[in-house]
């Protein structure tokens, strides 16, 4: 009987994480859509609502998004070390973006409605 129950909980975390996996993609676009951010301030963003992301995950991500014609980035000058790469949203993004919205809004819905009856 253990076994069974260890083996479902490894195999819910999987879900949890994919599902998490699946959408981290149009949180960061939602983020940038906002304004141009710093990897860290995204980062920082996502923990506060509760979405745990390293950077060994984010950056690969960034630098997809961009070689993907979605994202662009900017040098800025720190005064506390190196200048920073700034990202944000490219005219394509943006489109993108908004397709990811209307598509997470209809699934958001469909998903409610199921879980609500």
């Amino acid at each position: 009987m253990f076994h069974r129950e260890q083996k479902s909980m490894v195999n819910v975390e999987n879900t949890k994480a994919q599902m998490r996996k699946g959408i981290l993609e149009y949180c960061i676009l939602t983020v940038l859509s906002r304004k141009e951010a710093y990897p860290p301030d995204i980062i920082e963003e996502l923990k506060q609502a509760k979405l745990i992301v390293v950077e060994g995950t984010l950056y690969p991500l960034l630098t997809r998004l961009k070689n993907e014609g979605l994202l662009s980035y900017n040098w800025v000058e720190s005064s506390s070390g190196p200048p920073r790469k700034y990202y944000a949203l490219t005219e394509e993004g943006v489109k993108f973006r908004n397709e990811l919205k209307i598509t997470w809004d209809e699934l958001s819905q469909a998903i409610e409605k199921i879980s609500n009856t």
